[in-house]
């Protein structure tokens, strides 16, 4: 460290008591006398003196924003100055002002006299005062401005709050005998803690932390301190005093220099902020301002580099792994070397050497080997294994460790640069470069020089190559000179150099910096340039040491320049020798393809390795193996290279040169390129176009451009192969294409583009391919397949034989997609009779178990219509299959009423009449036997039938019902209203409703009929069977009659409609419903006398005895009816008709034309119209008979 003055003042017959720097440096405020000077801090000139105080002015201070400043005087009072240096305030004390103090954050102002301390801030009126038992000498506030310090004569140090409250109290041992002259806080903003530094005249320089604890042990000083000041980040202080000088000390007191010696006490000294200036003041009124300058002391060895930090620390940097290590010497650091494991520090009273813990590169643990506690002067410090060299001017002076002086050496002129070169331990090389040029080789355990080179300018730098063959000087001229060592002869020189360095792992590169640019230099090769700031100093494989200012930094410089330099001479191992130093992978690509053409395979080899390429590995053993059979047509060997690199045409030439031909050709089929390859071999050798021709559609085959392939498949006629390769990618249009050209005869192709297009779901295509081949089957297969009903349907019409391909698949493809109802009758027109009744047995065993009753009649209905249809077409099952018709029919209708049953008793509404219920119940009840079918509940018709019977007066029916209850197995829902009901009915009549019984009258015999009937639904007079309406279930007034023998349908029908009227008048009172569809008969008037009527006599004549009797009609009754009163069921064969003749002609009875069921008219029409079909066996009423 040196101080440089920058500018001195002399203020005559006046003490400087205090100096503050306005923030940013640019002006210092002095109290001088009676007047506060403002001085510009550049080059000291005075720029105002202020007038105010009338007495001596002992303190300033300047506030942290920079707006004012405040001075104190003897004359008790306090005065703010703002920045432009106006006066604006002033405010008074009952003593003499000793200091302020500004608060760095909140900008309010601490003053202190001897007796008191105020607190004034600009927002306050009034100066709050606190009394204080001795006088104040200095005063500062923290950092963070929560805290004032103030320094006592009688040796206390009260720190207090922003409010003036006492928070802790520091009394120094001296007490009044060493009074605090002097304290200031750390402004460092890195330490955790408040640091106080304290001096006082009892000559020490202590530390506290904010609570009051010490830091440390006291510094004893050699004089009585005046001021003390912080650098502006707090890492050195500044102390002056009664030694008539300022010192610079480290933050944590050790002292480490002068800065200026004066010729009076030194009162105040301050750090210009941000900056290496100090500015002192003198009892004698002079002010000098100081330039501290810090020189760098360091040492670097390959890779190690150590330098001082702090002044009192060192640092050892590890380039390549960036790590550092600290070491603490906490005295001034003056000298560092270091060598291998070796480290030596110069302090002002002793050296220290350091050795690392263990021999691991990367170790960066040092401990301390041996101290010599001795002063030395030297200029130069060197460290071997086993000694430090000092160099003193023109004297080389080798001690060992234990300070024993060994050896020295005078040199003819003064040493410029020594460097330690390596050696076995105790024997180590120096190298010393002198003032006058000559440059010398020293060993440590010899006493003589041995002059290597002699110059004729002075020596800057030097450095020794890795074999020792070599020098590198740079001399005073900035020039770079290259010696070989045993011929002396100069190498080469280059200017601009101010330092160099060889490369320690390759003897032929070096490297110097200068003006900016870094320079590399291989061989005798050009230099190389780039750009860099600082200095040079080492150079280790391809890492580049650099100090710039004090930062090391290793510098990855990749050594393309020079391995590149290399291979255009064709020196293939050399350039491998560089690129191990470290290039890009493009660089070693470089050089392996280089080395490779320049046929030097092994250096090929290994940079191929490097970059892990395989194919060029694998090339270069064939061609090693080929060399160890005894190939050694080194053109070959090229052409081989030449093909791997993509040079096809000059492998070609070098192949057709060393009569290779068939090489050249199978390269260039191999790459397909056939045009290059037909060029080859012309249009001479057919045999070899032929060859092409076939490698060319393989090539096509398994290449990567399928559409060319395909079209060159279609050149050469190959149609399935082009096939294939279209279809496997999808192009409708080009097979398309195909399959229209292509012969109908072509079955193959044809079927493969078919095959394609169904693939491709395009099936428009498939069926304009399959006509195309007239392949009938296929088509419908494509048709069923796509779900293409139509189309099939359409074609089935045309050809009957694939009725069953068709239909079968669409009636499972129905039943799959739950429309049952149509697959059956898809089954049924398939004429796959056994699938359709399948489907409908489970159709109807489903409606059971999930009670649809009135689904489960219609698929019985139409079970038993499939059961007629079989039993028509085979006669072998005709008697089986009509009985199942008749149980069939049976269960349809008894599903189809308790349907009404069910929702009755399950739902909360009913949408049916009371009296329709009750006929349903009584008919249900009387058509059920013994095995009653699944899904039907006697509970619930018995239930149904008894609340019936209650509301409409059939009591003693009623009361039978709750009877029949009692024997079955109640559900508990109805339990509780079946045991009301049955006691409630027994408070009723015990007979039924009279109009109930007249209902129930048959129309035969006129016999009235009980509401129940255990014999059926036939009279119990005449068996005479009831004909229902299938909607109300009252009875039609119809009675069924019998043809006599011979008597054929056609016949029957032509006789009916042979009436002949009574009466003109009474025809007009016909209306005729017959329209086709339904029969209905309506009349207006019934017959005027029944004695007229043929039927009714032979009625009447034939009824009576145990046996049913049914009425036959001969061909005259027959003439006799009227077409209008007769009903007709037309059964399909087997069965036969069956003719009904109304004998209330006024009551109108429509027939549904398919089930045959009879319903009143207004009923029907009515439900008709709900349903829009019939509601028994659900035929659309727009369906054609």
């Amino acid at each position: 460290m040196r101080a440089v003055l920058a500018w001195k003042e002399t203020i005559r017959d006046q003490c400087v008591y205090d100096i503050a720097f306005k923030p940013d440096g640019s002006q210092v405020i002095i109290a001088a006398g009676l007047r506060v000077l403002v001085y510009d801090t550049a080059d000291g000139s005075i720029i105002q003196p202020l007038k105010g105080h009338k007495d001596i002015v002992y303190c300033v201070a300047y506030a942290k924003d920079g707006k004012r400043f405040a001075s104190g005087s003897a004359d008790k009072s306090i005065i703010i100055w703002t920045s432009k240096l106006e006066g604006i305030l002033k405010y008074t004390h009952n003593d003499s002002i000793q200091c302020v103090a500004y608060n760095p954050v909140t900008h309010q102002l601490a003053s202190c006299s001897s007796g008191d301390f105020g607190l004034w801030s600009p927002e306050q009126k009034s100066v709050n005062k606190h009394k204080v038992s001795s006088k104040i000498t200095c005063c500062g506030w923290t950092n963070d401005g929560q805290y004032l310090a103030l320094g006592m004569m009688n040796g206390v140090v009260s720190i207090r709050n922003k409010n003036g409250e006492e928070k802790v109290k520091i009394e120094r041992p001296g007490g009044t005998s060493s009074p605090i002259w002097s304290i200031a806080w750390n402004p460092s903003k890195d330490e955790h803690n408040d640091i106080l530094a304290v001096a006082d005249w009892g000559q020490k320089l202590t530390f506290y932390q904010l609570s009051g604890k010490q830091i440390g042990k006291d510094r004893t000083l050699t004089y009585d301190p005046c001021c003390v000041s912080y650098f502006s980040k707090g890492e050195y202080i500044v102390m002056g005093g009664s030694d008539k000088q300022a010192s610079l000390y480290t933050k944590d007191g050790v002292r480490l220099g002068t800065i200026g010696e004066q010729n009076s006490w030194v009162w105040t000294c301050r750090v210009k902020p941000d900056s290496n200036f100090v500015v002192l003041g003198c009892q004698d009124g002079t002010i000098a301002c100081y330039q501290l300058i810090f020189s760098t002391v360091h040492g670097l060895y390959k890779d190690r580099y150590a330098y001082r930090d702090s002044m009192t620390d060192v640092i050892v940097q590890h380039l390549i792994t960036e790590q550092k290590v600290r070491i603490k010497c906490r005295d001034l650091v003056k000298k560092i070397a270091i060598y291998r494991n070796r480290l030596a520090i110069q302090l002002p009273e002793k050296i220290l050497i350091y050795e690392l813990y263990s021999d691991d590169s990367s170790d960066m643990h040092y401990r301390i080997k041996e101290k010599i506690c001795r002063k030395f002067e030297c200029n130069l410090l060197v460290v071997c294994s086993q000694h430090i060299i000092l160099c003193q001017e023109k004297r080389l002076q080798c001690l060992s460790f234990t300070s024993v002086r060994e050896k020295e050496w005078v040199m003819e002129s003064l040493i410029r640069y020594i460097k330690v070169i390596g050696g076995p331990p105790g024997r180590e090389g120096l190298l010393v470069g002198l003032k006058n040029g000559a440059i010398l080789k020293i060993f440590v355990d010899n006493p003589f020089p041995i002059t290597l080179l002699k110059l004729s300018t002075s020596v800057r730098c030097l450095d020794m190559s890795a074999s020792r063959n070599k020098l590198a000087v740079v001399d005073e001229h900035n020039t770079l000179l290259v010696y070989d060592i045993n011929s002396k002869e100069l190498l080469f020189q280059e200017p601009n150099a101010n330092s160099v360095a060889w490369n320690t792992q390759c003897e032929d590169m070096l490297c110097f910096s200068g003006n900016g640019y870094l320079n590399i230099k291989a061989s005798n090769f050009p230099v190389h340039q780039q750009k860099m700031q600082g200095f040079m100093v080492g150079y280790n494989g391809s890492k580049i040491f650099c100090l710039h200012v004090y930062s090391m930094s290793a510098v990855e410089v990749p050594q393309s320049a020079p391995m590149y330099q290399y291979l255009e001479r064709k020196m293939f191992k050399e350039a491998y020798h560089i690129a191990c130093l470290g290039v890009t992978d493009s660089d070693w690509r470089d050089l392996a393809t280089e080395a490779l053409e320049g046929l030097d395979f092994d250096t090929a080899k290994k940079a191929f390795i490097r970059i892990r390429d395989l194919r060029y590995l694998e090339l270069i053993n064939s061609i090693e193996e080929r060399k160890k059979r005894g190939e050694n047509d080194n053109e070959l060997f090229l052409a081989d290279v030449y093909a791997y690199q993509g040079k096809f045409h000059e492998a070609a030439k070098l192949y057709k040169h060393t009569g290779q031909e068939s090489r050249a050709l199978g390269m260039y089929t191999d790459l397909r390129m056939f045009e290059y390859a037909k060029e080859f071999v012309g249009a001479t050798d057919p045999k070899s176009s032929r060859i092409l021709m076939t490698k060319q559609a393989d090539w096509a085959k398994s290449s990567k451009e399928p559409r060319a392939a395909a079209e060159m498949y279609l050149s050469a006629g190959e149609h399935l192969k082009a096939i294939d390769i279209i279809g496997e990618h999808g192009w409708a249009d080009m097979l398309i294409d195909i399959a229209r050209k292509l012969d109908k005869a072509e079955r193959e192709p044809l079927a493969k583009c078919a095959f394609y297009f169904k693939k491709l779901k395009h099936h428009g295509y498939a069926s304009e391919t399959y006509s195309k081949m007239g392949d009938l089957q296929a088509l419908v297969q494509l048709h069923v397949e796509t779900r293409h009903w139509d189309e099939a349907f359409s074609l089935v019409e045309k050809h009957p034989q694939f009725r069953n391909d068709v239909f079968v698949p669409y009636a499972q493809w129905l039943a799959e997609n739950d429309r049952f109802e149509e697959a059956q009758k898809a089954f049924h027109k398939a004429g796959r009779q056994n699938e359709a009744v399948k489907v409908l047995e489970q159709l109807t065993h489903n409606a059971v178990v999930e009670n649809r009753f009135n689904d489960a009649g219609y698929y019985y209905w139409m079970l038993s219509m499939q059961c007629l249809d079989i039993a028509r077409a085979s006669e072998d099952q005709r008697d089986e299959m009509l009985k199942k018709f008749e149980r069939f029919q049976h269960l349809a209708e008894l599903y189809h009423v308790y349907r009404s049953i069910q929702r009755y008793t399950d739902e909360p509404f009913s949408s049916h009449m009371p009296e329709t219920l009750f006929n349903i119940c009584r008919f249900l009840l009387n058509n059920l036997n013994k095995d009653i079918p699944p899904g039907i509940s006697k509970v619930n018709t018995l239930y149904a039938l008894a609340k019936q019977s209650g509301k409409l007066g059939a009591y003693k029916l009623a009361r039978y019902s709750y009877e029949k209850l009692q024997e079955l197995h109640i559900p508990s829902r109805f339990q509780e209203s079946i045991e009301l009901g049955s006691l409630t009915i027994r408070s009723k009549p015990f007979h039924d409703s009279e109009d109930l019984i007249e209902g129930m009258m048959c129309y035969r015999c006129s016999t009235n009929n009980p509401l129940l009937n255990n014999q059926g639904s036939v009279c119990i007079n005449c068996r005479q069977p009831f004909i229902y309406s299938a909607s109300s279930y009252e009875v039609l007034p119809l009675v069924q009659f019998y043809l006599e023998e011979g008597i054929g349908d056609e016949e029957a029908v032509s006789l009916i409609d042979l009436e002949v009227p009574h009466t003109d008048q009474r025809d007009a009172r016909w209306q005729d419903m017959d329209n086709g569809e339904l029969q209905a008969l309506r009349m207006d008037d019934g017959f005027d006398d029944a004695e007229d009527d043929p039927f009714t006599a032979k009625m009447s004549f034939e009824q009576g005895g145990s046996n049913f009797v049914p009425v036959k009609v001969s061909r005259s009754v027959l003439r006799s009816m009227s077409r209008r009163d007769v009903l007709i069921k037309r059964w399909p064969r087997p069965l036969k008709w069956e003719y009904f003749r109304s004998l209330l002609p006024d009551v109108s009875i429509t027939m549904c034309p398919t089930c045959f069921k009879m319903f009143h008219s207004e009923d029907y029409e009515l439900l008709v119209l709900q349903h829009n079909c019939c509601p028994y066996c659900r035929r659309p009423i727009d369906e054609p008979n």
